[in-house]
């Protein structure tokens, strides 16, 4: 009886006898897993950085109420005098009615991972001879944290919101004159002002919000807006970013409310991501297609070669599926080898260009990570790749007669 470690040992010598051919065609499958893993480190890494640039200092759900709409009246008679158009009235600062109870539908809705009630307005920031139109954005500082992380965004100060304390935007601070620790007027649109502590400035991602937004408490908001006890919007966090529209039709479905989702506040971006997304796949199959051609005809090459021995081994008591287990293991020690290969060659890749995309300012462009999860699906993909592009030379061993094997 033949051992059971026939087949492996076959294989791994007839892969030694062909050192130049073998170590191409392990070299190929180590490229390509290489560039998967890179092209795949920097797709994540462009859209990582996208998405926090797009959401940075915007939640992923917000909840507001309906804007006011003017409608001509219907005229009583057909023949009645009709005005040929209706002039909107300026939109007022509107609230969402008994907002502590659609906040705790958000929150028990699945996907929903935080919610914070925000109260928002225009109003206007001065210091001295300085004032700039801002956007007053009142909250519970630790809720509204679950949703946007602003620690993140902090330069310098900490973050905190008492009574008078303020979070600015550098860039305001710049045109305000001030720095930590200074003082300044909020002053709303119907007249009412408050004095506020510079508590921490913060870097948004975007000049135009380090330019207008203010983060304050939510009672002092509530109080200038002329609002006490009422909030303009709810803002939420979902657990996947991806799926925030999804989110929002569930929530749409639960409060009855008016709800965007970042995808829909900014559909270039999420189309963007998703054309992305469209290459990437390309990309990978036009590569896994060719790293299995590869494979596949080295080792019809290889059955060429060995045919002598395959006919020699079947003379003396090798089985067809013997020797097709041969060039299957062939297959899949091809395959593994590359991917572990690739996974090294892969993992120095991102080190190198990390370190090499970096702005003026000397900060990487975006974040390049490896993946553990996908180092292991890639070997196992890698495997299963070599035994599929190996069945075909399998099959061909396989059915070699040994006689006309050994005379040919």
């Amino acid at each position: 009886m033949i051992p059971l470690g026939f087949e492996l040992t076959v294989a791994l010598r007839f892969l030694r006898e062909g050192r130049m051919q073998s170590a191409l065609i392990v070299g190929g499958v180590a490229v390509g897993v290489a560039v998967i893993y890179f092209i795949t480190a920097v797709l994540v890494g462009v859209q990582g950085d996208l998405i926090k640039r797009v959401t940075g200092a915007q939640p992923h759900i917000v909840l507001k109420p309906p804007e006011e709409i003017v409608a001509p009246l219907i005229a009583s008679k057909a023949n009645a005098p009709r005005l040929p158009s209706v002039q909107a009235k300026p939109q007022r600062l509107i609230t969402l009615d008994g907002w502590p109870v659609i906040a705790r539908q958000m929150e028990t809705t699945p996907g929903v991972t935080a919610v914070a009630a925000v109260a928002s307005g225009a109003a206007l920031a001065l210091k001295g001879d300085a004032t700039r139109s801002i956007v007053l954005l009142g909250t519970d500082l630790d809720r509204y944290q679950r949703v946007v992380r602003l620690d993140d965004k902090l330069k310098s100060g900490v973050l905190r919101l008492e009574a008078a304390d303020a979070l600015v935007g550098i860039d305001l601070a710049k045109d305000l004159g001030a720095v930590l620790g200074d003082r300044f007027r909020v002053q709303s649109g119907d007249g009412q002002s408050d004095v506020f502590q510079i508590r921490g400035l913060l870097d948004l991602g975007s000049r135009e919000l380090n330019r207008r937004y203010v983060y304050v408490n939510l009672r002092p908001a509530q109080s200038l807006l002329n609002i006490t006890g009422r909030v303009t919007n709810i803002d939420a966090g979902v657990d996947d970013i991806m799926r925030a529209d999804r989110v929002a039709a569930r929530l749409r479905a639960v409060t009855g409310q008016q709800i965007e989702s970042w995808i829909q506040t900014n559909p270039q971006v999420f189309n963007a991501i998703g054309n992305q997304d469209i290459m990437t796949i390309l990309i990978r199959s036009f590569i896994t297609l060719v790293v299995a051609l590869g494979i596949s005809s080295v080792l019809v090459v290889s059955v060429v070669q060995k045919r002598k021995e395959i006919g020699i081994l079947r003379a003396v008591g090798a089985t067809r599926g013997q020797m097709m287990r041969v060039f299957l293991w062939q297959g899949a020690i091809v395959g593994a080898s590359g991917a572990l290969i690739g996974t090294a060659f892969g993992m120095l890749l991102i080190s190198v260009f990390s370190r090499i995309l970096r702005n003026t300012s000397g900060e990487a462009l975006f974040t390049l990570a490896f993946d553990t999860r996908l180092s292991v699906i890639a070997f196992i993909a890698a495997t299963l790749l070599g035994l599929i592009a190996a069945v075909l030379p399998a099959r061909n061993a396989a059915r070699l007669d040994p006689a006309q094997a050994i005379r040919g």
